[in-house]
């Protein structure tokens, strides 16, 4: 089978966080990758072997760009020529209502339809809710003319990406695996036990499906739990650290998890609300995932309460303070904005007439509902501010200077445990 030993043609159809590496793995597992995508910059970035996803070095894409292993179009007919497997990885996030945008899937979908060949595989990796592949993937091939598990093979094969993680990646993550039939299982096996060191088969695409979607339901609702502890513990006097050392403790039935600002990023704000959405249409309610999303989304506005709180036994107000905030991204060490907390945290400061200032040394800008912003450099006097509120906890920031030079800290993050504020600054943790 030429997915299992030659050289097979592989389209990887978005050249995001997802997708680049996947084709990097590809490539480096000598098929041959390319990326489809629709923005010309990406392509241009990738043919000149310069890597805009932090995860992949220049170096390690520029070699294989060089090698001819790896190459970009934004050209679908080009693309798939002599394709013998496409993995699907665009973007599928929420409407402003919460319900699933899977129009990126239908897109791809319609682009890749007319230049199929018969036997290939056709690998859907972006995340969508139980039963999308066998109730729109599968009869668009069939409207087609193809038959699954005979002239197509499909599958669902959910993304375990983790941006900024030093230890998983790709290739070591477990792979979970669902094909529509046995066959199509079978084949796109072949093709991911050559690409990554462990594939967890699973009996169909919507098991493989609802996979995806536990995983971050899980986190989501654990880290909805903490947060309403540590609303709690703030009410009761409580240090909320504290009490999850100590819980930690327990070798047997506990795991901890951790309060923040809120939860950003591709995959725990999105996720759940697929399968909240999927059971509405049985007509049932997911009340974990309801109450965990209505927490979770109301912290951004309980730390600028906090912040609020403070000032106010300092008789100020909100408005007209100089507040810095340190970190953006949506968690440490990366880029990546997607729905980050401290967008929200901004935008409750701005509505209440805060002097915002930000440091980031990941994102020199933002733009976020009419808020335009410019990172601070790292080396920034934190003295300058009246008050700092730690959102995001990139490693490279001085907290020792921050909680010795600024008046008031509220750190979100819990990065300024033993460390002694200096005379005047008021040190707050969630």
């Amino acid at each position: 089978m030429l997915l299992t030993h030659g050289t097979p043609r592989i389209v990887v159809v978005g050249g995001g966080y997802v997708g680049m590496p996947l084709a990097v793995v590809a490539a480096q597992a000598h098929c041959d990758a390319i990326v489809l995508e629709v923005d010309p910059a990406k392509v241009a970035q990738i043919r000149e072997g310069r890597s805009y996803i932090r995860d992949v070095p220049s170096e390690t894409l520029s070699e294989l760009v060089q090698a001819g292993r790896l190459q970009a179009t934004t050209d679908p007919a080009e693309a798939y020529e002599g394709a013998d497997a496409t993995l699907v990885c665009v973007p599928t996030p929420l409407s402003k209502t919460h319900d699933p945008d899977v129009s990126f899937v239908i897109n791809a979908l319609d682009a890749m339809i007319p230049h199929l060949r018969g036997s290939a595989l056709v690998s859907l990796e972006s995340t969508v809710y139980p039963g999308f592949t066998r109730e729109v993937v599968v009869p668009k091939l069939e409207a087609a003319g193809f038959t699954p598990g005979d002239t197509i093979f499909v599958a669902f094969s959910p993304e375990r990406v983790d941006p900024g993680n030093a230890r998983y990646h790709t290739k070591n993550t477990p792979k979970v695996l669902g094909g529509f039939t046995p066959s199509c299982l079978e084949v796109a096996n072949a093709l991911y036990t050559r690409l990554v060191d462990r594939v967890v088969p699973v009996s169909t695409t919507d098991a493989a499906e609802m996979t995806k979607i536990l995983e971050n339901t899980f986190r989501a609702v654990n880290i909805g739990l903490v947060n309403e502890v540590a609303i709690m513990c703030h009410q009761l006097g409580i240090d909320t650290w504290e009490v999850i050392d100590a819980a930690a403790t327990k070798p047997f039935g506990f795991m901890p998890f951790f309060p923040g600002p809120g939860i950003g990023g591709h995959c725990i704000p999105i996720d759940p609300f697929y399968l909240s959405w999927k059971m509405r249409t049985l007509r049932y309610e997911a009340r974990f995932i309801a109450l965990a999303g209505q927490v979770n989304t109301s912290m951004p506005g309980f730390v600028v309460n906090r912040l609020a709180e403070e000032l106010n036994a300092k008789r100020m107000a909100v408005g007209g303070t100089k507040v810095l905030v340190v970190g953006v991204a949506y968690k440490p060490d990366v880029d990546d904005l997607r729905e980050s907390p401290a967008l929200e945290v901004i935008e409750y400061l701005h509505q209440r007439g805060a002097d915002v200032s930000y440091v980031d040394p990941f994102v020199p800008k933002l733009e976020y509902d009419g808020i335009s912003l410019s990172s601070l450099p790292a080396d920034v006097d934190p003295s300058l501010f009246e008050a700092a509120i730690i959102v995001t906890h990139h490693r490279g920031f001085d907290y020792e200077r921050l909680v010795r030079s600024c008046p008031l800290v509220v750190d979100t993050r819990n990065v300024t445990r033993g460390l002694q504020p200096g005379e005047g600054t008021k040190l707050v943790r969630l």
